[in-house]
This record gives C-alpha cells, sequence and structure tokens, in this order.
C-alpha cells in the first residue's frame, strides 16, 4: 500500500541517481576531456611546425654558408665543404665571450724607465706599490702618480683581470683611479692617481701620539671609517667582491677626508662568475689574507659581499689599535683558523666609542646572512657623523665670544 502511495520511493530506494542529473555529468566529463585533448593537439601541432622550421633553418645555416641568395643553385660537395670551412673560420674570428673582461690590447704606453720611484709605499707578494713621478711628460695631466710594479711570477693575465675590474669601477671618490697600465712587457705596470700619504696603515702608525692627543680622535676616525663604507658600497653595487680588505690596502690623501680603497689583485667580478665558492688552487692558498677572512671561508671556502663586510670590522678594529696586527697572541695560520671558527673575535679597545664597537660586533655575526650590508653602514655612520656636529664646545664658544 505505502508503494501505490508514494511510486517516487522505489527510485531513491534503489540507490539510481535521477537521469537528467546524469545527463549533466556526462556532459561536463566529455567536454573537459575534449577540450584537453584538443589543447594538447594544437599545441603539439605548434610545436611540430616550430621544429621544423627550427631545423631547415638550422640546415641552411650550415649548408649554405649564410648565402644571400635567396634561390641558390645547388651545392655541390666540394661547395658544401668550402662553405662550411668558411662559416667555421668567421666563427673562429668573432671574439669569444669569455674574454670580454680583458682589456683591448695596447702597445706599451708607459714603462718602468718612463717612472722616477720616489718612495716605496707598500709591498706585498704580488706587487709593490710606490710614489713617482714621470720623467717624460704627463699621464693623463699627472705629474705625480701612484704606480703598482707588479712582481715575478705574476702573470699577464692577472694583471689584465685587475684592469678590468678597476675599469669597471669607473670613477669613485673613495675608489683609487686608474690611469694607465702596461700588461704588455715585464714587469707589468700600473699607473694611479697620486696620494700623498701612503697607506692608512702606515698614516696611524706614524702618527700614533699626535692622534692620541687630540679629543676628536674618534670622530676622525668615524669620518675615515665611512669614506671606506661609501667605497665598498661603490663595489658591492658594480657586482665586485674586494677578497683583500685591510688597512694596508687603503690609501690617505688627506686624513680622515679623502681616504681611497686600492689593490684589487685578489678582486672578483662575480658577474662573470658562476659560483660564488673560491676557485683558488691549493698552492695559491697561502697568499689569502687569512686575519682578514671570515669563517664561512674557511668551513666552506665561500667568500661574498659579506665577506668584505667582515673584513670592514677587522679594519675598524685595526684603525682604532693604530695598525695592531689582528688577533695578535696568535702566532700560526692553523691557530687564527681555529680561533676564527671557534667563535671568538677580537676584543675593542677601551678608548673605542660605543657605536664603532656595535658595528664591528654586527660585521663579525654568524651565519653571515645577518651582517648589514653596506648601505645599511652608510647610513649608520652617517647617523653618527651628523649626531657628531649637533654637539659644539661650550667653554669654547663662550671664551671666543667674550674675546670677540
Amino acid at each position: 500500500m505505502s508503494t501505490s502511495e508514494n511510486p517516487t520511493n522505489t527510485t531513491s530506494l534503489t540507490g539510481s541517481p535521477k537521469p537528467g542529473h546524469l545527463d549533466i555529468i556526462h556532459y561536463t566529463l566529455i567536454c573537459i576531456s575534449a577540450f584537453t585533448v584538443l589543447t594538447i593537439v594544437l599545441f603539439g601541432i605548434l610545436w611540430f611546425r616550430k621544429y621544423r622550421s627550427l631545423s631547415k633553418t638550422i640546415q641552411q645555416l650550415s649548408v649554405k654558408g649564410f648565402s644571400q641568395d635567396p634561390h641558390p643553385p645547388s651545392p655541390t660537395s666540394h661547395q658544401i665543404d668550402d662553405s662550411k670551412e668558411t662559416y667555421l673560420e668567421k666563427q673562429k674570428s668573432k671574439p669569444s665571450t669569455k674574454l670580454l673582461w680583458k682589456p683591448p690590447q695596447q702597445n706599451p704606453r708607459v714603462t718602468k724607465e718612463d717612472l722616477n720611484l720616489i718612495q716605496l709605499m707598500k709591498s706585498g707578494k704580488e706587487g709593490a706599490f710606490y710614489k713617482a713621478k714621470m720623467t717624460r711628460g704627463t699621464c693623463k695631466g699627472h705629474t705625480l702618480v701612484t704606480c703598482k710594479i707588479a712582481k715575478e711570477g705574476v702573470s699577464a693575465k692577472q694583471m689584465e683581470k685587475e684592469v678590468s675590474i678597476m675599469r669597471k669601477l669607473l670613477y669613485h671618490k673613495n675608489v683609487l683611479q686608474l690611469l694607465d697600465w702596461n700588461t704588455a712587457e715585464e714587469p707589468f705596470v700600473l699607473i694611479m692617481e697620486f696620494v700623498s700619504h701612503g697607506t692608512l696603515r702606515g698614516f696611524v702608525k706614524t702618527h700614533h701620539e699626535k692622534l692620541s692627543a687630540n679629543p676628536e680622535l674618534q670622530s676622525l676616525f668615524t669620518i675615515a671609517s665611512y669614506h671606506i663604507a661609501l667605497a665598498m658600497e661603490h663595489l658591492r653595487s658594480k657586482m665586485v667582491v674586494h677578497c683583500d680588505l685591510a688597512l694596508r690596502n687603503i690609501l690617505v690623501s688627506r686624513f680622515p677626508w679623502e681616504i681611497k680603497v686600492a689593490e684589487f689583485g685578489l678582486a672578483r667580478d662575480l658577474t662573470r662568475m658562476r659560483s660564488r665558492r673560491s676557485t683558488r688552487k691549493k698552492q695559491h692558498k697561502e697568499r689569502v689574507p687569512l686575519r682578514w677572512y671570515p669563517p664561512e671561508y674557511f668551513r666552506n671556502n665561500y667568500y661574498s659581499f659579506k665577506g668584505d663586510v667582515w673584513s670592514f670590522g677587522i679594519v675598524l678594529w685595526e684603525m682604532q689599535t693604530f695598525g695592531s696586527l689582528p688577533y695578535p697572541s696568535l702566532e700560526t695560520s692553523e691557530q687564527v683558523v681555529y680561533y676564527i671558527c671557534a667563535g671568538h673575535r677580537n676584543v675593542a679597545p677601551d678608548s673605542c666609542r660605543p657605536e664603532i664597537v656595535q658595528i664591528m660586533k654586527n660585521c663579525w655575526l654568524e651565519p653571515y646572512t645577518v651582517r648589514p650590508a653596506f648601505s645599511e653602514l652608510v647610513r649608520v655612520l652617517e647617523n653618527i657623523i651628523e649626531n657628531d656636529s649637533d654637539y659644539v664646545d661650550v667653554a669654547t664658544q663662550v671664551m671666543n665670544t667674550t674675546e670677540d
């Protein structure tokens, strides 16, 4: 009786869906499948046509040798061989992209005989810096210059790489400017702008007593640090890693206002490298300035811009200690590497202002990713200098007013 009174319950009890609902699902699935198949077919046709066109183009270039005739005659086997040889010769004659960093070939425009060496400024394992005077004429208007003379064993390629990096940096007031060079014959020579007071390390050591007696010493050191940071910020914008930032590689024209970063013998242009990991051979590792290098270099053979930030912290420490050797209590390279990797750091001198101490600690943070960028260091040092300029010696001002 319930069945005859409610016939719709039979369909629901059998569990079969409504016919209308089934048709909608089927139609939807069919449409989706058809659209997918159609899309795949279209992409396949496009890819096949592009492949045929590319294959045809490659075949024409390799056989016809870039012929300009739209309907050339059928080439013989000798003509095909000749055209292939011509094409290969053209390819060989093109400059290789791997050598784009090399400066253009030049006839020697300046040699050691053109220079009168006045004073040795610094000497390293790759070359020596001299104050020099041009004996014949000038070098781009400069009579007094700074020159670097490479030592025996330094290849022309090493010097050309250094020239390439210095030319890429263009002009910056805090980077030593390259004027001329000779990498065509030994001894290889780089001619740079003149600096009057040698290295910053030599300057602070020579004037230790005078600087220590200056009540504005910390302000002077802060200004010098600011100019070094400006130079390193410029290197970062050019994708150049210095890899040898130290007080001995910073030159002084007028302390503390004219400070110039120099010595790019170990510098690397990251736009020309596949990896930032060091590619130096084991026999060259003794050239690495271990006391200025970060722990990630010793652990993973890795050096980046944050490695230069670490070295900048060492430079600040050197300046505050008037050119002392970092980690002075350690004698061997093994002791230095172990000490750094164990998390130990240089102890800031008591005379150092707290703001600079904090910058040092930030530069030596681990992991290297948490160290500040040079743009941030420039901003912090700018704020310190501005704060220094806001304060005036009141006693001196009152005395001057009374005298007037």
